[in-house]
C-alpha cells in the first residue's frame, strides 16, 4: 500500500508544471466564507459567485460617513450588473461604531436607505480580526498583498471568481472613477 501511495504521489509531482508555484496559488477565495448578517442570518459568500464585490468596513459616527450615501448610489446603479456591496460595521477606530447591530441597520436605512448587504459588526484589526479581514489583509491567504484597515470606509474589490484585486483608500469615493471603470470592465 506504501507503494502505491508513493507511485502516486510521484505521478502526480510530475504532472505539475515546473514553474508552477504553490505560494501564488491561494486556497482561499472570498466564496470560502460564511458570515452572519446584520440580522444574525447566515450569509454564504459562496452565492455571489460570478460577482464583483466591493467590501467595505463602515462606521455610523466619522466623518467619512457620508458615504454610505455614495455606496447606496453606486449599488442601485450596478447591482444589476454582476455587482454586490457587502457591508462590515466595525468598531476598530475610535469607538465610532458603538452601536448593536439593531442600532446600525436602522441608522443605515434611516439616514442612507441603505439596502446592499449588511453583515453584523466584526473587527477589522487586532487579535479579534474576522477570519474575512485575515483573508483580505494577508498575502498569505489572499494571494496579492498584505495590507492594513487604515480607517473606516476601506474598500477592498474581489473579481467573480472570489479573489483580492485591489485596496482602496477609505478618504476615496465610491464613486471615484477607478472603482466603478473597475466594475464596467
Amino acid at each position: 500500500m506504501k507503494i502505491l501511495f508513493i507511485v502516486l504521489l510521484l505521478n502526480l509531482s510530475c504532472t505539475m508544471p515546473s514553474n508552477y508555484n504553490v505560494s501564488n496559488d491561494p486556497k482561499l477565495s472570498i466564496h470560502s466564507f460564511i458570515v452572519d448578517d446584520i440580522n444574525g442570518k447566515a450569509f454564504d459568500f459562496a452565492s455571489l459567485k460570478g460577482k464583483k464585490i466591493l467590501v467595505v468596513n463602515t462606521a455610523s459616527k466619522c466623518g467619512l460617513t457620508p458615504q454610505y450615501e455614495e455606496l447606496e448610489r453606486l449599488y442601485n446603479e450596478y447591482k444589476d450588473q454582476n455587482f454586490v456591496i457587502v457591508g462590515f460595521p466595525a468598531n476598530n477606530f475610535m469607538g465610532q461604531e458603538p452601536g448593536s447591530n439593531e442600532n446600525i441597520a436602522a441608522f443605515c436605512q434611516k439616514n442612507y436607505g441603505v439596502s446592499f448587504p449588511m453583515m453584523s459588526k466584526i473587527s477589522v484589526k487586532g487579535k479579534d480580526m474576522n477570519p474575512v479581514y485575515q483573508f483580505l489583509t494577508q498575502k498569505a491567504k489572499n494571494g496579492l498583498e498584505d495590507n492594513q484597515v487604515q480607517w473606516n470606509f476601506q474598500k477592498y474589490l474581489l473579481d467573480e471568481e472570489g479573489f483580492l484585486v485591489k485596496v482602496i483608500s477609505p478618504q476615496t469615493s465610491p464613486m471615484d472613477a477607478s472603482i466603478v471603470d473597475w466594475i464596467k470592465g
